[in-house]
């Protein structure tokens, strides 16, 4: 389990090079790129940036190379933002987690059966309330204590 500083640190370059890949990398290359974690290594020396690719698999292994030959730029971003002895070298891997959940969910769709959403009037009828007669039914409300009185405001 990571100490404390190096889930913070972790955090930090999660949120920087994310936030320089949307706003200051030119790099045409890197498009729909999203930082999904970041394992830093103990001595805080190695950051291993996971990010998640939308596109097919040409789309994908460009956006890394792109990231890769970045890694210079955002590491110099890294330095700027946060304050440690050494700056964690960068390194990009791509995040298969997205995409296999997208494989799963479509797998799970044609293997279960689709059950039809109830109708509204079947959910009208069940939320119905009970009607019963004048007879069997006392007056609505909590019943006066023995030996109260009505008392009038004062007014």
């Amino acid at each position: 389990m990571p100490s404390r500083r190096a889930q913070k640190v972790a955090e930090a370059v999660r949120e920087v090079v994310g936030m320089a890949i949307l706003r200051e990398l030119k790099d045409p290359r890197v498009q729909d790129v999203t930082v999904t974690y970041v394992e830093v290594s103990g001595d805080l020396r190695q950051a291993k940036v996971h990010v998640s690719v939308m596109g097919d698999e040409t789309k994908q292994a460009l956006s890394l190379r792109g990231l890769q030959s970045a890694a210079g730029f955002l590491q110099s971003k890294l330095r700027d933002r946060i304050e440690t002895r050494y700056t964690p070298r960068l390194e990009f891997h791509l995040d298969q987690g997205v995409k296999k959940s997208i494989a799963i969910a479509q797998i799970l769709d044609r293997v279960l059966p689709h059950e039809p959403p109830p109708d509204e009037d079947e959910e009208d009828s069940q939320q119905q309330p009970v009607l019963r007669d004048a007879g069997d039914a006392e007056a609505p409300g909590p019943a006066p204590a023995a030996g109260a009185v009505d008392e009038e405001p004062a007014g």
